[in-house]
């Protein structure tokens, strides 16, 4: 009897030492807490809370972008977002997904030949896409859906060595 006394006992003390072994250091916490919080401008220190907050701003400024670029549907939302998935598609040879994306498209009322001159600024512009960097397509993509008739840059002329005459 004695022993289950001192069982009992022990497993109280035990108990409350993990009650209350948490809450010693929480004055010390508090203080440490309140002494960073008087900063007079936290909000210049600290990074934004949501990154992606930031590519959802960014979306929107594209589709923006795209409604002062283009005249019409092809510069609606649901229109600039599949067709450059389609134009995408295309570039990657992924037909099958790039035909169902296109459906969608046409039952939006969005211009299929918008897809066709962007897909075709694409083409003529493919020295300028690094296969290695997908932001390079989808850069070259979104500036090909803004303006189709996008100008071909010449590439710089090599440097021609001036004749030299020999005596």
């Amino acid at each position: 009897m004695l022993y289950r006394v001192f069982s009992v006992a022990g497993t109280l003390c035990v108990a409350t030492w993990f009650v209350a072994a948490p809450m010693i250091p929480l004055p010390a916490l508090i203080a440490s807490a309140l002494a960073q919080s008087s900063n007079p401008n936290p909000a210049a220190q600290q990074p934004p809370a949501n990154p992606d907050a930031a590519k959802e701003a960014q979306k929107i400024d594209e589709y923006a972008e795209a409604r002062r670029a283009l005249n019409g549907p092809a510069g609606n939302p649901e229109c600039v977002w599949l067709g450059r998935r389609v134009v995408g598609l295309l570039w990657r040879d992924d037909l099958d997904t790039a035909f169902r994306h296109l459906d969608l498209y046409d039952r939006f009322g969005c211009p299929s030949g918008h897809i066709q001159a962007a897909f075709r600024c694409l083409v003529l512009h493919s020295a300028t896409i690094d296969p290695k960097t997908p932001d390079s397509l989808n850069g070259r993509v979104l500036a090909c859906w803004n303006n189709p008739s996008l100008e071909i840059m010449p590439a710089p002329a090599a440097a021609v060595p001036s004749p030299t005459t020999t005596r």
